[in-house]
């Protein structure tokens, strides 16, 4: 088992060399409210666990060169993203830095036990390249409601045989790491926070429009997850009243309008209905439509997939208002797989909360897509697991 900080300060020594990298002890000590005997103890206790290292001499500050610090290099964290259709899978180094990444199709209502064999041989693969020889923490990201402290989903609408699946212990055995488990947007927002768009942001909203929608809401630098982790779940939000039937057995909510299976729904009926002849050459080719066959014909100018995507856009735009309006956040990221369709859903977004929100609360409002895509979820899943080792036991 790795070594754990011993108290808050070590904690915070460790969070400034993971996200800063190797500084000097009179930088460390710039950075933390500790006289300098006490940083001086607390450096060598740290040494002392094996979490960090000495790493060549600092440029001198008038007096005695110092040591640098860095964390161990050979610390590795895994992280996992599942998504409703596919697998992410990625090693960092103790910077958060992706050292191997992999990705796979799996649709996740094949249920835990396939899943987990799928992630489990990209593990292997991974591990095979050299990239890791065992792992010091693991982060999951699973697409539903996780119960936050025991790393458990609860009653995931689009997880048919995952609610109330062990997650956490299930893969902390095969694994023979700490591992924590947490909502896949959560965790998109963590890596967009690590090392994406919001590095510089304390408060602000990370909307994921996968399969599903989502929204990882983070204040004052740490993700707010609800009483009971169910928070930011906004794609049951009602847009409409007595709306279409959703896959969480409601009606009206937005995943019911919007979203990839929505648009893909939508998009095969604009095809049968002879209202794209793009969307039905394409229906016809492969037998069924996505979210990526909306985008190629709307990039072709097809005015039904451009209709379908301002629509969708707007009454995603119509609940992020009410959400700006509450919260009044600094940045609102647009991620996930539907983001794909690109500035034209992009612009509908930002019409319409710009149009329903306050001008106090949008005057300096971004929204923007995120930087990482593809990796956003694995590296914030390496951040989780990171911040679990690197806080006192």
């Amino acid at each position: 088992m790795t070594a754990r900080p011993a108290n808050a300060h070590q904690a915070r020594l460790l969070r400034l060399l993971r996200d800063g990298g190797p500084r000097s002890r009179a930088e460390l000590g710039d950075r933390v409210d500790l006289s300098r005997s006490k940083l001086a103890v607390e450096v060598d206790r740290l040494l002392e666990t094996g979490l960090v290292v000495a790493d060549g001499l600092a440029a001198s500050r008038g007096g005695r060169r110092s040591h640098n610090i860095r964390l161990a290099p050979g610390l590795r964290f895994l992280g996992v993203d599942i998504g409703a259709t596919s697998i992410d899978v990625a090693v960092t180094n103790p910077e958060l830095e992706i050292l191997g990444h992999l990705n796979q199709p799996m649709d996740v209502r094949e249920g835990p036990v396939a899943v987990f064999d799928q992630v489990l041989a990209m593990v292997a693969k991974l591990r095979d390249s050299g990239v890791a020889e065992g792992f010091d923490g693991a982060g999951i990201g699973v697409p539903g409601p996780v119960r936050f402290p025991e790393g458990v989903p609860v009653a995931p609408p689009i997880m048919p045989g995952w609610d109330g699946f062990p997650v956490r212990e299930a893969l902390s055995q095969e694994l023979g790491c700490p591992v924590m488990v947490d909502n896949d947007v959560n965790l998109m927002a963590m890596g967009e926070m690590q090392a994406g768009v919001a590095r510089s942001v304390r408060d602000f909203f990370c909307v994921k429009i996968g399969t599903g929608i989502g929204c990882g809401i983070v204040a004052g630098g740490e993700v707010h997850r609800g009483t009971t982790g169910s928070a930011g779940d906004i794609g049951h939000i009602q847009v409409e009243p007595d709306g279409r039937q959703c896959a969480c057995g409601n009606r009206g909510c937005l995943e019911a309008y919007f979203g990839g299976a929505a648009l893909a729904r939508d998009a095969e009926e604009a095809a049968r209905e002879g209202r794209s002849a793009e969307l039905a050459r394409l229906l016809e080719e492969n037998g069924r439509l996505s979210a990526a066959d909306v985008s190629t014909a709307a990039s072709a100018g097809d005015g039904t997939c451009l209709d379908l995507i301002r629509d969708g856009g707007a009454r995603v735009g119509q609940v992020i208002a009410g959400l700006v309006s509450f919260f009044n956040p600094g940045l609102v990221v647009i991620g996930g797989g539907v983001t794909g369709l690109g500035h034209t859903l992009l612009a509908s977004i930002r019409t319409q909360v710009y149009r329903q929100s306050l001008p106090l609360a949008t005057g300096n409002l971004p929204i923007v897509l995120g930087e990482l895509g593809q990796v956003a979820g694995v590296t914030g899943a390496a951040r989780l697991t990171s911040d679990h080792l690197f806080s006192p036991a």
